[in-house]
């Protein structure tokens, strides 16, 4: 996995300021708890903070290349999970090895082949490359954007980082946030390139930028394009199964202890049910982890997102394949400590304001860290099956984001704990809109395609590029935060492109969600499993949370000079906390925690608001 940054700077000599690039690797080590390094030459420095899960004692990072006209350095995180077949395939090319670690593999690709190189990975990964040959930086990112990276212009060149942390560190950044940064933080569209922080950038999935003296260009090598779909259902539910066969296998690979992170839905069942399978091939047994809270299901009470309990149905997927589960049950005295919540905005970079649903994560991560290096996870697969509830309702005949459309409290808040003036500047509805109409016309259309399964395409692309991109923004920061690598296999751009191009009519053959998912992985699930309606990540019902919160908030509430206030609205947060715990409505503890996570965030990164 790992953390990368690096500098270039045309006009000064950067041999001189390891000082600060040392100071930008450091602010990730928590990315890569095992090896530290730098690397710099005039016009350039890299860093790496290294996880080490392939190749535990030869893949050091910056790695680098002596050519007969100069150095190639990169650093890089992820995984190349078809490192093997390309390594067969450079040594047939002539090259020769010094380690056994994919990094290797990348750097030599590059060496074959160019820029072309992304052309022919597959795996998550963000990676930088510096060709003395003829001095250019190459950044590249993964197609689904599952490893981040983001880069910060200079007058002289480029700053970039696996986290806008490693970027602030840099003293020529200033940490500005904008009325343009905090409007997309409330919205909730994850526009393209979208930073919190004014002058810094996310690199796009599937995108190149390469940096040199004339300047930076961007590249896009991959996107979602459309393509007729010719086979009938059981080849199409045969080759679901035979790419999720495949993938898991290849995902399963790593010199270190793996897991699944298992909920009872769909989607962990089925990669828990194949990945059991070929690890007793190998003769060993697997291991799965959930999360839990005290007395939930005891006291589980149906909501507008979840039906049922996770635990009845993690206790079936374990007597069916025989895993070794392991339940992390929580208290709401560890989701709400103030230390957790600081943990988790430091490591988004960002007040996100989900509260227990980031607590409960991180906590979930940090105990499956003691056990597990690499944890495999089922995010993705309701933006690529079409799982989420709003794929089945009315919400994907709305003029907005599915997503914005469904009537939860987690999508669909607006903004009532910021102050009026500041909500009334953002002009969110605007701004959604704007977005919205952005990101229909980057859907490629299907020449003849029936018009309800053309909208369908659209639902599936919206949910694929935008708001799968928040969550595994999400996942990445807080499992990074603990050391821990989540591979998400449903992200397979193989699948994601067949899946995507399949009509919805086919998508939905029995009647339910994820038709094609639950019918391929039949053979590993159990029946309740099959059974069971979509449920997502679990939240706390204990009303304990939410009087823990209120605790918390009067609490800053008398610290009345705190820049938390030019930001929220102190009235309806005094307002919030006088309520009863047992009555507090969902959009309240929303509120509550959005603001506490502005606190922290202030009070980490000392941030300069320039709000309209």
């Amino acid at each position: 996995m790992c953390g990368i940054t690096g500098w270039v700077s045309f006009d000064q000599d950067l041999t001189r300021r390891r000082d600060v690039v040392d100071a930008m690797t450091a602010t990730m080590s928590c990315r890569g708890p095992d090896d530290a390094g730098t690397w710099a030459r005039a016009h350039v420095a890299l860093g790496h903070r290294r996880l080490a899960v392939i190749d535990l004692p030869g893949g050091r990072q910056p790695m680098s290349v002596t050519t007969p006209n100069g150095d190639v350095a990169m650093v890089y995180s992820g995984e190349a999970y078809n490192f093997a077949e390309l390594r067969a395939e450079l040594t047939g090319l002539g090259h020769t090895w010094r380690t056994d670690s994919d990094t290797e593999v990348v750097l030599h690709g590059y060496l074959q082949w160019g820029d072309a190189v992304v052309d022919r990975l597959n795996g998550m990964y963000a990676f930088a490359i510096w060709d003395e040959r003829d001095d250019r930086l190459v950044l590249v990112r993964d197609r689904m954007g599952v490893k981040p990276l983001y880069y910060h212009p200079t007058p002289d060149g480029l700053l970039f980082g696996s986290e806008q942390k490693a970027i602030l560190a840099n003293p020529l950044v200033e940490r500005v946030v904008d009325t343009d940064g905090l409007r997309e933080l409330i919205a909730f569209t994850k526009r393209p390139g979208w930073s919190l922080w004014h002058g810094v950038h996310e690199v796009r999935p599937g995108t190149v930028v390469t940096v040199t003296r004339g300047g930076i260009r961007t590249r896009t090598y991959w996107r979602l394009d459309a393509r007729p779909h010719t086979d009938d259902r059981e080849t199409t539910v045969a080759r679901v199964r035979e790419l999720m066969s495949d993938i898991a296998r290849q995902q399963l690979v790593a010199d270190v202890p793996r897991c699944v992170l298992l909920s009872g839905g769909l989607d962990s069942s089925a990669l828990t049910g194949l990945s059991a399978g070929l690890l007793a091939e190998e003769g060993e047994r697997l291991r799965t982890f959930s999360v839990d809270f005290l007395g939930q299901e005891d006291n589980f009470r149906p909501d507008v997102m979840r039906d049922t309990p996770d635990s009845p149905y993690v206790r079936d997927v374990a007597a069916l394949v025989g895993n070794e589960h392991h339940d992390v049950v929580l208290d709401p005295a560890r989701l709400t400590d103030p230390d957790v919540r600081r943990a988790v905005v430091a490591a988004r970079d960002a007040p996100a304001g989900f509260g227990d649903i980031d607590a409960s994560l991180y906590l979930l991560f940090k105990a499956i860290r003691a056990e597990s290096t690499v944890a495999l996870s089922g995010e993705a697969a309701d933006e690529v099956f079409g799982g989420y509830r709003w794929f089945h309702d009315d919400s994907v005949d709305a003029d907005t984001f599915p997503w914005l459309a469904f009537p939860t409290p987690l999508m669909t808040d607006g903004a009532p704990m910021y102050r009026r003036e500041l909500e009334h500047g953002l002009r969110l509805r605007e701004y959604v809109a704007d977005q919205y109409r952005t990101a229909l016309a980057d859907v490629p259309p299907l020449d003849g395609e029936p018009a309800r399964d053309a909208r369908m395409r659209v639902i599936g692309h919206l949910n694929l590029t935008r708001f799968l991109r928040i969550l595994l923004d999400r996942k990445d920061r807080v499992s990074m935060a603990v050391g821990l690598e989540v591979r998400v296999p449903f992200c397979d751009h193989r699948l994601v492109e067949y899946v995507y191009n399949t009509p919805w009519s086919l998508k939905t053959f029995d009647g339910r969600e994820k038709s094609l998912l639950r019918h391929a992985t039949a053979h590993v699930v159990p029946e309740s499993v099959r059974q069971r309606v979509k449920s997502p990540y679990p939240s706390t019902q204990d009303p304990g949370y939410g009087a823990a919160l209120q605790q918390q908030a009067k609490e800053l509430l008398a610290e009345p000079a705190h820049a938390v206030f030019d930001v929220a609205d102190r009235s309806w947060v005094h307002r919030v906390c006088e309520g009863d715990p047992m009555t507090m409505a969902p959009i309240e503890r929303r509120g509550l925690d959005r603001v506490l996570d502005l606190y922290h965030w202030i009070d980490l990164y000392s941030p300069t608001l320039r709000l309209d």
